[in-house]
């Protein structure tokens, strides 16, 4: 009897195990553990995972912080109501007062971040160009009057400022560390203040885009393309990652409807650190050049410069006297990394030479006759745009700088007013003969009195610049060169 006991023991103890054994497989699958099994007379493998516990992404930490601290920007802009063609007659009777253009005041809204609790907002250019108020409204429904401190065309970043102190900010990520597929959030007010901080979720879809431009401007353009849902309104506004890091600016939609459609562009945060903080210190950029033209490298190109593989850029032009110049760089050179970040496309290097000061160094890897060398370059200056102001107040024209003519100097030549060349620079002035120290009177025969009517004037041109002006001696002088 002693035996059967013992026999009946164990046979429930074995059972017990197997049934153990059993229910942990079961729950290890339960947890997402996958199951492959060949189907009876078939060679296919089927796989089974339990999507109950599968992870995914919480964004409530990143939105709720993030949120506060972006904010709902209003504009009034004073436009001219342009009247083309008066009736002559109509002149005669009433007069030119009439027929002026008369002015309106047009309201737009956008998004904006802030930056530092002392009151600094970046936002884009574009949401406040030719603002003449600007109005901005926090997320606890604080309004305070906005001053513009800077603002950049080339990469449509620009900063604003509130009266106030400790305001919420968000903290600043590393955007070339944004990976494909990565979640993000957009937030901002799409459509205005009554969807004010709205938050949508997307992935990164792409980087360095960039988007056909033909103003003739200059743009530095090197996007974060996301499918995260932007409208207008959300210009401006914040593009964070899942700890709460600003890691864009969201900028612009792609659309024949002018609504989002599925796609929407932001300008990298490494770019808008570099734009803002040389807006905050200085209120314009200043900007790095590496003085090369370029061209992306495709399988022919690469195929005929007997490359490895279809990476980096080409060298279509080095700029004489340039950084490049300089640094040893020639004509058929391909740029595959800058301080070891990856060469892909043109906008790849401008992004990133646009991370840099004048004056600061980098190590270029180049491919030259099929072997990769390596040399630094210290970059230069770049020229600034016409009508930027530089931190001396003078006012960029063609490479030259202007400055009002000082009432004394006006006096001394006998002129009733004038613009002074401080310095001519390198570019069409002083190629068309320009020379340091002259003073500007007239431009393509009208009179001029500041540097933004030489600018104006000059941009009215439709082909060709005349300047007329004088020399400290009183002598005339005269030149002209094509836009």
């Amino acid at each position: 009897m002693k035996n059967g006991f013992f026999t009946v023991l164990l046979s429930v103890i074995a059972g017990g195990l197997t049934a153990f054994g059993v229910v942990k497989a079961t729950a290890s699958e339960a947890k997402g553990s996958p199951i492959v099994s060949d189907a009876p007379g078939s060679s296919v493998e089927y796989r089974t995972v339990n999507l109950a516990e599968t992870e995914y992404p919480d964004f409530t930490y990143a939105a709720e912080s993030a949120v506060e601290a972006v904010v709902y920007v209003e504009v009034t802009v004073q436009s001219r109501q342009q009247y083309q063609n008066i009736d002559p007659f109509f002149r005669f009777f009433f007069g030119d007062e009439f027929a002026t253009p008369q002015s309106r005041q047009q309201k737009g809204s956008g998004s904006g971040v802030i930056i530092r609790p002392d009151g600094y907002i970046v936002t884009n250019n574009h949401v406040i160009a030719n603002a003449t108020d600007i109005t901005v409204t926090l997320n606890d429904n604080q309004q305070y009057a906005a001053t513009v401190v800077g603002a950049d065309p080339a990469t449509d970043v620009a900063i604003i400022k509130v009266d106030a102190t400790d305001l919420p900010t968000i903290p600043m990520g590393d955007s070339d560390q944004l990976r494909l597929g990565e979640w993000v959030l957009a937030i901002g007010s799409p459509l205005g203040m009554q969807l004010r901080s709205t938050i949508t979720a997307g992935i990164v879809s792409a980087k360095g885009r960039s988007m056909p431009d033909y103003s003739g401007e200059f743009k530095i353009e090197s996007f974060i393309q996301t499918d995260a849902a932007v409208n207008p309104g959300n210009s401006g506004g914040a593009l964070v990652n899942k700890k709460g890091e600003l890691v864009g600016i969201n900028t612009a939609i792609v659309s024949q409807t002018g609504s989002y459609t599925g796609y929407s562009f932001a300008v990298p945060v490494n770019i808008v650190k570099r734009v803002a903080e040389d807006l905050m210190d200085y209120g314009s950029v200043k900007r790095a050049m590496l003085g090369i033209t370029m061209g992306t490298v495709d399988k022919k190109i690469a195929d005929e410069m007997k490359l490895s593989s279809v990476n980096g850029v080409y060298i279509n032009e080095v700029l004489k006297g340039s950084a490049a110049d300089k640094a040893g760089l020639r004509k058929n050179d391909v740029l595959v990394a800058i301080d070891g970040q990856k060469i892909t496309d043109a906008s790849s290097v401008q992004a990133k030479v646009s991370s840099y000061h004048p004056g600061d160094k980098a190590v270029i890897a180049y491919i030259r006759d099929g072997k990769q060398y390596e040399t630094t370059v210290e970059f230069q200056a770049a020229a600034q745009q016409n009508g930027e102001t530089d931190i001396d107040g003078s006012i960029a024209f063609y490479g030259a700088r202007l400055k009002a003519a000082s009432p004394e100097t006006l006096k001394t030549l006998n002129l009733r007013s004038g613009v002074q060349i401080v310095s001519v620079g390198s570019g069409k002035m002083a190629e068309a003969g320009a020379m340091d120290n002259t003073i500007i009177t007239h431009v393509n025969g009208s009179a001029v009195s500041s540097p933004e009517d030489v600018v104006a004037k000059a941009k009215k041109a439709a082909r060709a610049v005349y300047i007329e002006g004088v020399d400290m001696n009183g002598r005339a002088f005269y030149f002209g060169f094509g836009k």
